[in-house]
């Protein structure tokens, strides 16, 4: 019979599997730096050539990357989930966009739910870090910040809601709303009344989540989007009658 005898697994294996799985659970972010090799291999407790055997083999697959004298980093392993054709494609219709926020108030709507069940302690004191620089951003003149941060609060849910298919898909996505490919979240800020509605909108669903209100946690989640809908339609409408104001005073103007 086709067995054979069990032998201790390799030190650099354990390495890889844990890396793997740090990188798989979105711990490790593309781009992060990993610790100095010396810091590495005391935390592992492993001997460096053991670690750097590990390294070899991850680097060698792609999830690691060496950059001279700056040290190992994880590779962008991210990337888009769509042709360059196609994101250019979402970027010139509307259509795009309202079913981009269609997907994801289902997508993040199921995220807060589970969130709100299988978040850790530590994956709530995160979520409720992130609002807390939302607050503080939001006493600042410039909205940047405060949209940088609306992308950060809402992966740290996506985080929190332990499905690493989620993760890496709405990570994706998430890449192309911070490039403007779907949307100006910016744009959104720059009225008072918006970013004061914006912001009311997490705290509710921070106390959802806190409270483990799988229901409440989702509809807030929903809520919030369904008002971003509504708000960037009402921006196309306003910009569809600024055009043909303006195309009739061209006219106007040619006449005279």
């Amino acid at each position: 019979m086709p067995f054979s005898p069990v032998t201790p697994e390799k030190l650099s294996a354990a390495v890889v599997r844990q890396i793997e799985q740090l990188i798989l659970r979105g711990i490790l972010r593309p781009g992060e730096r990993l610790p100095s090799e010396r810091e590495l291999s005391d935390r592992l407790d492993v001997s460096r050539p053991s670690l750097r055997e590990a390294i070899a083999d991850l680097s060698e697959r792609g999830l690691l990357t060496s950059r001279k004298g700056a040290g190992v980093y994880v590779a962008d392993v991210l990337g888009s989930a769509f042709s360059p054709a196609l994101v250019r494609l979402f970027a010139s219709h509307d259509e795009a966009v309202f079913d981009y926020l269609s997907f994801r108030r289902d997508m993040e709507g199921l995220a807060a739910e589970r969130a709100a069940r299988l978040a850790s302690d530590t994956d709530l004191a995160v979520i409720a870090a992130v609002f807390a620089k939302m607050e503080a951003a939001h006493q600042k003149r410039d909205p940047s910040d405060e949209a940088e941060l609306d992308a950060e609060f809402h992966l740290s849910i996506i985080e929190a809601s332990h499905n690493v298919i989620m993760l890496h898909m709405m990570r994706s996505m998430y890449q192309l709303l911070r490039e403007g490919v779907f949307y100006n979240r910016q744009i959104m800020f720059r009225q008072k009344t918006t970013r004061g509605a914006l912001l009311e909108q997490h705290r509710v669903i921070v106390e959802a989540l806190q409270a483990r209100d799988p229901e409440g946690a989702r509809q807030a989640v929903v809520d919030h989007l369904t008002y971003v809908e509504s708000c960037l339609a009402d921006n196309r409408k306003a910009e569809a009658h600024e055009a043909v104001a303006r195309q009739r005073l061209e006219h106007v103007g040619g006449k005279g």
